[in-house]
């Protein structure tokens, strides 16, 4: 019997973890992560899809916080244990994170799929989704790579916020120019200055000497940061968050400088990989890490798509092979 039941004991959490994590093993959860996340993006819902008693599948739910509250659509990730697919219980989860969606006013579903994840593809692309922006995946291997001089352009500092903790505010008033200058899918949405201290500052993988900081010399005024966010569960591998440089500075090289200084940080902690994404049209980036020497990996590729079921008709009944009745899916 499948029932479709919400996650939010640390139990479901450490299933929902599991299942996260052995579905997707280069981008793995953890129960710390996700109680990061409750408090830095409330509003999120969790569900497990249980088979006679088994977690086999899980389902998230929730806005998509880079655009205003009256953005049509959430985002939403849906999993299911190989074994277990063709079941329809990816159906039965997609339909129940549709619920949440259209109970919140809600029109469409922004999900997430790897270009060489031709099942995920399919599984969306039958249910009417359809891509909306690409990313670039990029991958630095560490083995071998020696700790190189930062050489920042003439006139600026880099520094970390392990050494420079009071300068959050100024690193909050880069992100503010650089956030809604991210090439891609229109403006995104800056954060209020608790925010981006609670989902970049505050992160737990994320160290704050790896927070690194660039400084106008002549002002010590801040003019850029980067940050790297280690893998839950893989602390040998980290991804890059954002990179962000003030206007006025852009073109000097304080980006190179920035990303090349996260590198240091990661050989000299023994990282073995380093990862990040960059959209499509996002040229100045995508230069920089050709530079310093990132491949490239597999796109991620982000869809658009219906709410699930979509015929009014079809609300009342379950989901497209599901064994379950109506009444045995709790939502």
């Amino acid at each position: 019997m499948l029932r479709i039941r919400p996650a939010i004991a640390d139990g479901d959490l450490a299933e929902l973890a599991r299942i996260v994590t052995t579905v997707l093993p280069d981008d793995p959860t953890s129960v710390e992560e996700m109680h990061w996340a409750d408090t830095a993006y409330p509003g999120g819902r969790r569900f497990l899809a249980w088979l006679d008693g088994v977690a086999v599948g899980s389902g998230d739910v929730g806005r998509v916080y880079m655009y205003p509250p009256e953005f049509k659509g959430w985002w939403a990730s849906i999993c299911v244990l190989t074994d277990f697919r063709r079941q329809g219980i990816g159906s039965a989860l997609l339909a129940t994170v549709s619920d949440v969606s259209r109970e919140a006013g809600k029109t469409l579903l922004v999900g997430r799929a790897s270009s060489d994840r031709q099942e995920t593809i399919d599984f969306l692309e039958h249910r009417g989704f359809r891509e909306h922006e690409r990313m670039k995946v990029v991958r630095l291997e560490l083995a071998g790579v020696q700790r190189a001089a930062v050489e920042p352009p003439e006139g600026v500092i880099i520094t970390s916020l392990a050494e420079r903790p009071e300068l959050v505010p100024a690193v909050y008033e880069v992100a503010r120019e650089a956030l809604p200058d991210i090439p891609g899918d229109g403006p995104k949405l800056p954060p209020t200055l608790e925010e981006f201290r609670m989902r970049d500052v505050d992160r737990p993988v994320t160290p704050p000497d790896a927070f690194i900081l660039a400084i106008a010399a002549d002002t010590g005024r801040v003019i850029g940061y980067a940050n790297l966010q280690l893998v839950p569960g893989n602390p040998k591998v980290a991804w890059h968050g954002m990179t962000g440089v003030a206007r006025d500075w852009r073109g000097r090289g304080v980006a190179t400088a920035l990303k090349r200084a996260t590198i240091g940080w990661a050989v000299a902690h023994g990282l073995d990989a380093l990862g990040t994404a960059n959209d499509t049209v996002n040229a100045p980036m995508r230069a920089v890490n050709r530079r310093l020497g990132y491949r490239p990996l597999p796109d991620d590729i982000d869809y658009r798509g219906p709410l699930w079921p979509r015929q009014p008709e079809q609300l009342a009944q379950p989901p497209r092979y599901v064994t379950a009745t109506p009444e045995d899916v709790d939502r």
